[in-house]
């Protein structure tokens, strides 16, 4: 199998927030990778990484950083494939990471999910490979009918709360 996605987190400390991406990734059947690479530690990795990245075969990478959270904006600046960031608290609540993902310079953008949003960073890089892939396409309309259930289902189970002053 050729990954379609990478994970690329700069720390395995990140590991625990990453694998709500992999799982996602793996329900859908999705082929990806993962890897430890650092934008401030393994420069010349990222640089090989990232330059080689289409050529391997990947759609999609998913980088994830904390702090300086510099590795997407790396990783952007060294290839054309899509980018999502996934900022990881870290410190300062996250909020440091936030914004040096999402205040990408122009003409370097890079996709950002909230603070510790793995999941959501492999749910966006699943719909960009459903665009021309109809049994992902397929897998995540089933996934989207599966959240609507459980909201319907969470909502009928409210019902049977009783308070005196509930009425509904």
């Amino acid at each position: 199998m050729t990954p379609l996605v990478s994970i690329i987190m700069g720390s395995t400390s990140d590991l625990p927030i990453l694998k709500k991406a992999s799982d996602f990734l793996n329900e859908m059947e999705i082929p990806f990778e993962m890897n430890a690479l650092s934008a401030h530690r393994t420069p010349h990795q990222v640089e090989e990484f990232a330059t080689k990245a289409q050529e391997r075969g990947l759609k999609v990478i998913i980088a994830a950083a904390g702090m300086s959270a510099a590795l997407p904006g790396v990783i952007a600046s060294l290839t054309s494939l899509p980018v999502i960031g996934v900022p990881i608290n870290s410190s300062l609540d996250g909020l440091d990471a936030l914004l040096s993902i999402a205040q990408m310079p122009p003409g370097i953008p890079v996709v950002s999910v909230g603070i510790n949003g793995a999941l959501n960073a492999a749910v966006i890089a699943a719909r960009i490979l459903a665009l021309s892939d109809e049994k992902i396409r397929k897998r995540i309309d089933n996934y989207s009918v599966g959240l609507s259930k459980k909201i319907v289902k969470a909502n009928e189970e409210l019902k049977e709360l009783k308070y005196p002053y509930k009425i509904n």
